[in-house]
């Protein structure tokens, strides 16, 4: 009999019993055992992933081995050789292929202005037009999307209210009385209210670091390197610099006030730079987190990173996250967003049928009031989820959950990965596919071994919020 010995934190027990198997629908069917299971090792030895809870054990090298070949060519059931290895299955699966019932909102997001004062040819939003024209949220739009938040939202829960665009700074008057609005109108439901915004930081005002300090915000940034980079992809009207005005911004930010949180996010299209020297110029700047995406789908697919780019992506990410396990398992604060959230996902056990809570518990409102499963998604009929004045779309919202479950998606459902990814991006999915899955495994391959490593080396991480972090870090820069 093997000896495993689990790494990190066996998830809560469900609140509620099972639920009765649903009816067989497309792809249903044993997902085979490479599905189930994994084998990695890392500087301390061989471990087992059990994709099920996402859970991380020891195990002996024979065990391992054993392991490797029956899941290369499976010889018999998976629940007898679990048996016969004391391999750690639960008898009930946590995620077993029925869609959840639509959730309680959480957040939403208001896109208070449908344009922006610079053109970037790798924006999914078409500078916030959405494939239309440029438009603004109506006073009265915003503050019947607060409601319906708050008429929707969990009795007592605390919600996120986003500000997005375009570049909403471009309705500053209509941010900054949408927090006040929300914060009186949350007090009087009995709910907390928190704020986040995404910006290029080139219009930010002092009165605008101010609301950013009183109030809960976390402001994420749009970042693609030093100057020369970010202003390769990120065009300002008369030939001024992109790059130039967001350290402007900043310096606004550090002079009168800084967010709760305050990240930076660089899109990564095939113009972009070594990503460690962009990683550490954004931290050299001060952000709290800087973090990865890339760019998967853009009006211009000259921008788009391919099934062929992927590759060297995922070395580029891997050099990146290499450099953040030495530093922290030296005791040494780096922020690199992408592999400490994974990091931190995997101590928890997080395991998840979709990629986010878009058409869950998160929403987003047009400048006009219609409702849409997420932010990227704005303007899509595919995607409608009802309206801010009717409320959100129940049926669409469970139509969302059912069609979009991981175990009901191929190739998804065959993956050992498939509950870490969630199936991918949403948006970039319906436009895309999914060219991303070898990169998407060989990332998480490289956090497993991090993870094990970093819990042997620095457990201490695991202990210390990522709030508190980054206020340490920030206090020191």
């Amino acid at each position: 009999m093997s000896v495993l010995l689990q790494i990190g934190r066996r998830p809560p027990e469900p609140a509620r019993p099972p639920e009765p198997a649903r009816p067989p629908g497309p792809g249903d069917g044993p997902p085979g055992p490479a599905a189930e299971l994994r084998v990695f090792r890392s500087a301390h030895g061989a471990h087992l992933f059990v994709a099920d809870g996402s859970r991380v054990y020891d195990l002996p090298e024979e065990t391992a081995a054993r392991l490797e070949r029956w899941t290369a060519v499976p010889e018999g059931d998976l629940a007898d050789l679990a048996e016969e290895l004391a391999l750690p299955l639960w008898p009930e699966r946590r995620i077993d292929g029925t869609p959840p019932e639509p959730p309680p909102l959480s957040s939403i997001s208001l896109n208070v202005m449908q344009a922006c004062n610079l053109s970037c040819g790798h924006c999914y939003a078409d500078e916030g037009r959405f494939g239309g024209s440029a438009r603004a949220m109506p006073r009265s739009t915003a503050f019947a999307a607060v409601d319906r938040l708050l008429a929707e939202a969990a009795p007592g829960a605390d919600v996120v209210v986003g500000f997005m665009g375009g570049e909403p700074l471009l309705a500053r008057d209509l941010v900054h009385e949408t927090v006040r609005y929300a914060e009186r109108a949350g007090a009087a439901a009995g709910h907390p209210v928190r704020f986040a915004l995404t910006t290029n930081l080139t219009t930010v005002r002092p009165e605008d670091a101010r609301l950013f300090a009183e109030h809960p915000f976390t402001v994420t940034v749009s970042l693609d390197g030093d100057r020369a980079g970010h202003d390769a992809l990120r065009r300002a009207p008369g030939g001024a610099s992109a790059y130039d005005r967001l350290r402007t911004g900043l310096a606004v930010l550090a002079r009168h006030g800084r967010p709760r949180q305050l990240s930076a996010r660089v899109s990564v299209t095939p113009y972009t730079g070594r990503l460690l020297d962009v990683l550490e110029h954004g931290i050299g700047l001060g952000f709290d987190e800087v973090g990865f995406a890339a760019v998967v789908s853009a009006p211009d697919p000259a921008y788009e990173i391919t099934a062929e780019t992927f590759g060297g992506f995922l070395e580029r990410m891997v050099e990146c996250g290499e450099k953040a396990l030495r530093e922290l398992s030296a005791g040494r604060h780096y922020p690199f967003g992408n592999f400490q959230t994974a990091l931190r996902q995997l101590h928890r056990g997080t395991h998840r049928p979709y990629p986010c809570g878009a058409g869950a518990g998160y929403l987003s409102a047009s400048a006009e009031g219609g409702l849409y499963a997420c932010h990227r998604l704005v303007d899509d009929p595919a995607f409608a989820m009802g309206s801010v004045a009717g409320g959100s779309d129940r049926a669409a919202r469970q139509a969302h959950l059912n069609d979009r479950h991981v175990d009901r998606a191929e190739p998804c459902r065959s993956c050992w990965a498939r509950y870490l990814c969630g199936g991918g991006c949403h948006h970039e999915v319906s436009r895309r596919g999914r060219p991303g899955c070898d990169y998407i495994r060989g990332w998480l391959a490289f956090c497993l071994r991090a993870y094990v490593e970093l819990s042997q080396a620095a457990p201490e991480f695991f202990h210390t919020s990522p709030g508190a972090a980054a206020a340490a870090s920030a206090s020191t820069v």
